[in-house]
């Protein structure tokens, strides 16, 4: 990616030997050189250390919450059920007992009327905005990926994108463009927006935003090549720091032949415009 007066070119740079995206086929019609297998492996990685869902909590036969595959839930030290994790739920107090303390040391008086139930309803608030921590790919999947003799372009534009940035904590929107290449397989076009959902409902940055999205899609599909592309507008451009009302980023991700044939990634970049 290039980045020219702020803003983070959608033009893909050359792969490297040191990229494992470079191992891919050179065109559609050829056989991958090296398996998906390794994009994949940084897929997984990069969730090994996410917070434990609570949507990963199922009830039992007596309707008690309990944790699947627990043997690995940090949660479980002694391989004991008698303890469970908390749910987000279970964290609204403490949350709201922070903000409290937060409007107390910025000079307000969290008592008076306007602001009683600021730190509860902030606490809610902050929860749904990192939503995404309570899901997976495989929640989201629900068996939407069917076996298709298709091969050419899949796009699905403009997605409407919402999250919080982790620097400063305020907000950044956008839209986001997802094409690939099926190999075999296509996914159902609404979980291509449902993946968008889970990622940009964490705190983020755009760059790691956008790789998640496309790593997803190959987790979810192992298709030839992905694209991704999001512009964004972030507040804490417009609001503070330089305050750049009209400012927007762009970034992009290809992987596989999107990054190594030009033709597939302009005829991508082309149809997203």
């Amino acid at each position: 990616m290039s980045i020219v007066n702020g803003h983070t070119g959608a033009q893909a740079a050359p792969a490297s030997k040191d990229c494992p995206a470079a191992a891919h086929g050179k065109g559609r019609g050829e056989e991958k050189q090296n398996s998906i297998e390794e994009i994949k492996g940084q897929f997984k990685n990069m969730m090994i250390d996410r917070r434990r869902s609570s949507s990963s909590l199922e009830k039992d036969g007596e309707g008690k919450r309990e944790c699947r595959g627990h043997e690995k839930c940090t949660f479980h030290f002694d391989m004991e059920l008698d303890h469970k994790p908390p749910t987000r739920e279970d964290m609204i107090p403490e949350l709201a007992a922070s903000y409290r303390s937060l409007l107390k040391d910025l000079g307000e008086d969290p008592s008076r009327e306007g602001l009683l139930k600021t730190p509860e309803r902030a606490a809610k608030a902050m929860l749904f905005f990192t939503k995404g921590y309570d899901q997976t790919i495989d929640d989201v999947m629900n068996g939407a990926v069917f076996e298709e003799d298709h091969d050419d372009l899949v796009i699905v534009k403009d997605i409407e994108m919402f999250s919080t940035c982790e620097h400063h904590l305020v907000p950044f929107w956008g839209k986001v463009s997802v094409g690939y290449l099926p190999n075999k397989k296509v996914l159902g076009l609404s979980k291509v927006a449902r993946i968008v959902e889970i990622f940009s409902r964490r705190l983020q940055v755009q760059e790691r935003l956008t790789k998640q999205i496309a790593l997803a899609i190959v987790e979810a599909i192992q298709p030839t090549g992905v694209g991704v592309v999001v512009e964004g507008t972030h507040m804490c451009m417009v609001m503070r720091g330089v305050q750049k009302i009209n400012s927007k980023t762009t970034t992009s991700t290809m992987l596989g032949v999107f990054r190594d044939d030009p033709k597939t990634r302009e005829e991508f970049l082309t149809l997203v415009k």
